[in-house]
């Protein structure tokens, strides 16, 4: 999958003029990479499309105007855009009472290394975290986590056919999802495009 440069983040007036339509695509992109995992989480898969997106919203908002500013956030935000064989996705702890979500971090410390997708052929694709160190204490965890998956040739083509399932796997969490074939679409799109 393509990578972001600085000639892909348009200038604020370029970008508030097509800004309207790429957003609504970019939301209706996002609906379909958008899995729930249980009462708790989701998870949205990522790709050049929704990391352009969210550079302009963070040029635009920050009101960012020099190419050395872009620049930065181009670097940061490729990161998550996956390699050949990979996705790569945003996991969210989705709880919005304080002290629901403090009770929750603790008991969730590790959920980043928790997930997995278990193919039809057999196979099992883990977790990989990002930036675990920055995201991630002993004693609690963050709400954010990004995560990789690796996929070999075979689980590619697997994760295509039915059957397909997203599982957490964690001592205080569990969740069981499996793949509609818009949501393996997605997937196996981004797989092919690496």
């Amino acid at each position: 999958m393509r990578k972001l440069t600085i000639a892909d983040i348009k200038d604020t007036r370029a970008y508030e003029r097509e800004r309207k339509e790429f957003r609504a695509q970019v939301i209706a992109m996002k609906k379909r990479r958008r899995i729930p995992l249980g009462g708790l989480m989701t998870i949205v898969f990522e790709n050049t499309d929704t990391m352009r997106f969210q550079v302009q919203e963070m040029a635009r908002a920050e009101r960012m105007a020099t190419d050395a500013q872009i620049e930065h956030e181009v670097e940061t935000y490729n990161q998550l855009i996956p390699d050949p064989g990979e996705l790569s996705s945003t996991l969210f702890i989705e709880i919005n009472e304080q002290e629901k979500l403090y009770d929750w971090l603790p008991k969730l410390v590790g959920i980043q290394r928790s997930l997995a997708f278990w193919l039809p052929d057999g196979s099992v694709v883990p977790s990989i975290p990002q930036d675990e160190e920055r995201l991630t204490r002993e004693e609690t965890t963050t709400t954010v986590h990004y995560l990789k998956f690796r996929f070999s040739p075979e689980q590619a083509a697997a994760l295509a056919e039915p059957g397909s399932r997203l599982v957490v796997d964690h001592a205080n969490y569990q969740a069981v999802v499996e793949l509609s074939d818009e949501q393996r679409a997605e997937l196996t799109g981004d797989l092919a495009a690496g």
